[in-house]
């Protein structure tokens, strides 16, 4: 069972990856790129990685993919366009497709072969009570925190940059200031008129 559903897992996967490349429609292209990703969470909880199968699905399809759809469909883009370098640029992409196949192939006979790892010794076993998502978060958050920590910092530093990067302040568009708001002086901001009773107060008066 387990062989019938990865060889439809990678046949799903290999599809739709060729289909991301191939669709005329960026839209559809997004949609087969989201179906990629779910055909790999598979394979990797066939492979037993819970998980970097929950983070395939979390990260990349929840924000990733679905950020390019919106993206696509929000933006007018001209397809016309789009298709017109295609012919001009397609020896550069076979060219760098082809590097990339070789750089794959030599990568795949090398971890066949043992490769870098050849000889080392594996891991000691955490028991067999551990899931591989326990022992993640053990190396996670003992072996590696710094490096973590520091991700985290770098990833605040890229936020807070893009933020100050789009942030533009235009003369004509008002804007609330909540500190101005919370210490204005109550004398300054309300002011109390006398009304005769029964006749309320007009429009005119009300204005400053």
């Amino acid at each position: 069972m387990q062989g019938v559903a990865f060889y439809l897992l990678a046949t799903v996967a290999v599809v739709s990856a060729l289909l991301v490349v191939s669709a005329r429609n960026p839209v559809h292209s997004v949609l087969w790129l989201i179906l990629s990703f779910f055909s790999s969470a598979g394979l990797f909880v066939l492979l037993g990685a819970e998980f970097l199968a929950m983070l395939l699905v979390v990260v990349y399809v929840g924000a990733v993919a679905v950020l390019f759809l919106f993206v696509v469909m929000m933006l007018d883009v001209d397809f016309v366009k789009l298709r017109e370098g295609y012919a001009r640029y397609l020896p550069l992409g076979g060219i760098v497709a082809a590097v990339l196949l070789a750089e794959m192939i030599m990568v795949s006979v090398a971890v066949v072969q043992g490769g870098a790892a050849n000889g080392a010794s594996a891991p000691g076993a955490l028991g067999p009570d551990v899931t591989n998502v326990e022992a993640i978060g053990r190396v996670l958050y003992t072996d590696y925190i710094y490096f973590f920590q520091a991700a985290g910092v770098v990833l605040l530093i890229a936020m807070i940059g893009a933020i100050t990067l789009t942030l533009r302040h235009k003369v004509h568009i008002k804007r609330q200031n909540p500190g101005d708001q919370v210490n204005r002086d109550r004398r300054k901001s309300v002011e109390i008129k006398p009304a005769p009773t029964g006749q309320g107060v007009s429009a005119e008066e009300l204005l400053p």
